[in-house]
């Protein structure tokens, strides 16, 4: 009998010239006589090596899916879209080595993967998880030809990858699926997080490998070995690592990449940045989320042609119609995308968008596109018209400025977004509250006013579609836990026209109580850091209605706000009013205004002449004009995350 051993050995070096170096030294049927030679004596001795090529068949499908503790945290990356950003890195890496180079490589569209090898050996595949913990998916790992089943590196170790379909396999299975798939994206985590190896072995899964997370007894002394590395070891890597002494330099390897990026057979999105010396890593250290010696930079959102098929009007809480465009789907940034955005009738005119015309859409992260402008009409064009009556309800609409409003406060939409707004996490925080839950209450039990919910019985929500017994006492423990909350979220709870979170917050602290700013004039309110003449106006308005003072007293039979004072804190806004304009991309503006107060600085929405800094993200516009107007200190993103980063130093 032939030497098992050597007939595995020769079958795994074959394969990965085949699928790795894409360079096969023998002809198929070659390959297919030996494989079926190995498949006979493993039948008869009934002995199956751990890196036998025989295992990469898919087995029986899985009932469900194992955890795992991944042995080295895997920590996702922090993002950025323009030079000034990727400048601030650039900054900060060079403070902690100011000799650094860097390493630019292609960002794949995929599902992040984490192998774990041991003496030599394959041993379990998952998913990143939340980074501590993720989905066993070895079953489904063992289909892919490129990954290897044994490696020269016999210590312990867990190298990251990206499961991805190259976009010549996508079309290879949707030229004879009957359910094609929509994007390369999808497909490939469809494929891994499938329960059956079957369906990963049929769709052309590969692993593309540029992390070692952890490793046994073996330190790499920067990225390039750790590539090389990887390429020793036979994992399949993609062939463009390039090296960048200057910013210049990272700048000039990411437009290659972008040209690049779409002439080769793997969906990307950006490229990732990373501090070549590994060691020096370590001065660096990480956020909870991300390393700070690397970066996503993330290339300008897609745009596509698409026709408009209608216009739909959406109703919110204050009655505001707001236009929808459904538009023909079109595959955009890794999605099908059926909707579009429009601001309001005169958006509507001014982009000159009419029903049956192309126009052009941009899609940007995962917000609902937008519609920029029309590129042709055609013969089938018809114009959009102003709608004269809710189409909820069927009340006159009134036109308010650029707006439309529906005057009806019974009309279905604006009670169920008004529940939604009530339940928030920022308001009332009632967990589990759902639109579907929202329109039940207003349909089935007539509910219309939010204190509503504070009567509400497990008989009553037992006739709701979908609750049983868990679901409903759920339910009434959350509403009941609502009952004592910060004045600051009940204001904002009540969805005054205007009143965000900053301005509630700073009502609270202004009133101390619900009394008190029921009584606030005008005069008062604006007298406020972050409350203008129309806010202030909309205030008194809200107050003064009789419906809303009933719903009031209701509400305040069943919940008590609470008022605590805030101290005045200590950091590097301390005594500061901040206000944020623009778009940020280093942080979510919420968490920007949490760090800023946590910095003992106070958020502002408006420029005013009591502000004394103003942070201006991307687009930022006409309070960005009135701040330099009134010579207000200015800085940019990239100045702001220096300044969070310094006084962590």
């Amino acid at each position: 009998m032939r030497d098992v051993r050597k007939i595995i050995d020769t079958l795994n070096r074959w394969a990965y010239e085949y699928y790795v170096l894409d360079n096969p030294s023998v002809p198929d049927s070659e390959y297919d006589k030996l494989y079926d030679e190995l498949v006979e004596i493993e039948a008869r001795t009934g002995v199956v090596e751990e890196d036998s090529p025989t295992r990469r068949v898919g087995g029986e499908p899985l009932k469900s899916f194992e955890r795992h503790e991944h042995i080295a945290r895997l920590y996702s990356l922090d993002k950025c879209v323009t030079y000034d950003r990727l400048s601030a890195f650039v900054t900060r890496v060079k403070k902690v080595d100011e000799d650094a180079d860097f390493t630019v490589e292609y960002k794949y569209d995929g599902l992040t993967m984490c192998l774990t090898y041991e003496d030599g050996r394959f041993v379990r595949a998952t998913t990143r998880g939340n980074g501590v913990v993720g989905e066993d998916v070895t079953a489904q790992c063992l289909t892919i030809k490129s990954v290897p089943l044994a490696v020269p590196f016999k210590g312990l170790m867990e190298v990251q990858g990206e499961a991805v379909i190259p976009l010549s396999a996508l079309k290879r299975y949707n030229d004879g699926a009957a359910e094609k798939l929509k994007n390369a994206r999808n497909a490939a985590a469809g494929a891994i997080r499938n329960l059956d190896p079957a369906v990963t072995a049929s769709r052309g899964v590969e692993i593309l490998f540029y992390n070692v997370n952890y490793i046994e007894d073996k330190s790499f002394s920067t990225q390039v070995e750790m590539f090389e590395f990887l390429r020793q070891n036979r994992f399949k890597v993609f062939p463009y690592l390039r090296v960048c002494r200057s910013e210049d330099e990272i700048i000039e390897a990411l437009q290659e990449i972008e040209v690049e990026r779409k002439k080769i057979d793997v969906l990307t999105d950006g490229a990732v940045i990373k501090l070549n010396n590994v060691p020096a890593r370590e001065g660096l250290g990480y956020t909870d989320k991300f390393p700070r010696w690397a970066v996503a930079f993330k290339f300008e959102a897609e745009e596509a042609q698409t026709t408009v098929k209608d216009v739909i009007w959406q109703v919110g809480r204050t009655g505001k119609l707001t236009p929808l465009a459904i538009v023909e789907p079109v595959e955009l940034g890794g999605a099908t995308v059926r909707r579009a955005t429009l601001n309001n009738f005169g958006d509507i005119a001014r982009k000159d968008i009419r029903i049956g015309s192309l126009v052009a859409i941009r899609r940007s992260n995962e917000v609902i596109p937008e519609i920029l402008g029309c590129i042709e009409h055609t013969g089938r064009s018809v114009d959009i018209k102003k709608p004269a009556v809710c189409p909820y309800c069927g009340s006159a609409v009134a036109e308010e400025g650029a707006n439309l409003f529906c005057p009806n406060r019974l009309c279905p939409p604006r009670i169920v977004a008004k529940f939604e707004h009530f339940a928030q996490k920022d308001a009332m925080d009632i967990e589990g509250f759902s639109e579907a839950t929202a329109m039940q209450l207003n349909k089935v039990l007539g509910f219309t006013r939010c204190s509503q919910l504070y009567t509400l019985t497990a008989e009553d929500a037992a006739v709701l579609e979908g609750f049983k017994d868990k679901k409903i006492g759920n339910l009434l423990s959350a509403i009941a836990g609502s009952r004592s909350v910060p004045l600051e979220r009940f204001i904002f709870a009540l969805g005054i026209d205007g009143v965000g979170k900053v301005a509630a917050r700073d009502l609270a602290n202004a009133f101390k109580s619900i009394g008190n700013l029921s009584a606030a004039t005008e005069e008062e309110l604006v007298r406020l850091e972050n409350i203008g003449e129309i806010t202030a106006r909309a205030i008194c308005r809200w107050f003064a209605d009789d419906e809303n003072k009933k719903e009031l007293a209701a509400l305040l039979e069943y919940i008590t706000p609470q008022f605590t004072e805030r101290e005045v804190g200590s950091g590097i806004f301390a005594g500061q009013t901040v206000v944020l304009t623009g778009t940020l991309t280093s942080y979510t503006r919420s968490r920007a205004q949490k760090i800023i107060e946590e910095e003992g600085g106070e958020c502002g929405s408006s420029v005013t002449k009591k502000t004394t800094l103003v942070i201006a993200g991307e687009a930022a516009g006409s309070k960005l004009e009135k701040a330099v107007k009134l010579g207000i200190n200015v800085i940019d993103e990239a100045a702001f995350v220096n300044m969070l980063e310094g006084r962590k130093e």
